[in-house]
């Protein structure tokens, strides 16, 4: 889905003559599915609202770095110009009708240039497209579950996911993996079993909190195969930096293979044919 076309075009040419302005290093680069060493970028982004919303970021930074330029230029220039040796006798002029008019005008359009595609990019975020698949995130203290509905396709189980400490990256893994297809809609439910949680995955661009008793809804749609790592991002006790979030992205036919596996692997849920609608 695509959103604010002609001004992504512009931003990302405003990014790729900052590129060419300020070269970045392969240690500055950003990493694929994880955070790398030194990095100063966002993940690599592999879904196209991820990608959008860092060419609205990478904007606005632009028009930040403008303004302030410009608001510097103009400091220079007043102490250059109207310091008391070429100024020994100031003005005593208290109002200037059309300055005053630009720069509530000026600051009013800037605002407004910003506000279209921000609306557009929630607008994005929070549709409702119809889901290729569904599942279910819970949040525990301090582990996530998943939960795929029985549906056509297969489904119809639960497992939990706990950090896996020997591997790596380090603390960025889990025992049980979220495997979802490539190129589909998946709409994940979150919600959680005791205290406040969020669901945060940066290569896809978004997190969502997980509340108890309450049932949040987002939706992505990866383009890209590979593993993806996230962590949770809501502060909720004394494990909350040991709650990490593995997505593994693989074609068609080898999330069919692993949802058979995974219908022997993990536990049976008895009445998880469908779930409920969420918002």
């Amino acid at each position: 889905m695509r959103t604010v076309r002609t001004i992504n075009r512009s931003l990302w040419s405003l990014a790729a003559l900052g590129a060419s302005l300020f070269p970045v290093s392969g240690a500055l680069a950003a990493g694929f599915g994880q955070p790398v060493p030194w990095e100063m970028s966002r993940q690599v982004q592999v879904t196209e609202n991820g990608r959008d919303i860092l060419s609205f970021e990478v904007g606005l930074h632009w028009l930040s770095l403008a303004i302030s330029v410009f608001v510097l230029g103009l400091i220079l220039w007043c102490i250059f110009r109207f310091g008391e040796k070429r100024n020994p006798t100031p003005s005593r002029t208290t109002h200037n009708t059309a300055i005053e008019i630009a720069w509530t005008i000026v600051p009013v359009l800037i605002l407004v240039a910003v506000a279209i595609p921000s609306f557009r990019l929630l607008r994005t975020q929070l549709s409702d497209p119809k889901a290729d698949m569904i599942v279910k995130v819970i949040g525990h203290a301090w582990y996530w579950s998943y939960e795929y509905p029985q549906t056509e396709n297969g489904g119809g189980f639960t497992f939990d996911a706990n950090i896996d400490e020997d591997k790596q990256p380090r603390l960025l893994q889990t025992d049980n993996e979220m495997v979802v297809p490539v190129g589909k809609i998946v709409k994940i439910q979150v919600t959680a079993a005791d205290v406040l949680h969020s669901w945060a995955m940066p290569a896809f661009g978004f997190k969502i909190d997980a509340v108890p008793g309450r049932l949040n809804q987002m939706w992505f749609q990866a383009d890209k195969e590979g593993t993806f790592h996230g962590q949770c991002s809501e502060l909720c006790g004394q494990r909350h930096a040991y709650m990490p979030i593995v997505v593994r992205v693989v074609s068609e036919q080898a999330y069919a293979d692993w949802l058979k596996e995974a219908k022997t692997k993990y536990a049976r849920i008895d009445n998880g044919t469908s779930f409920a609608e969420a918002r």
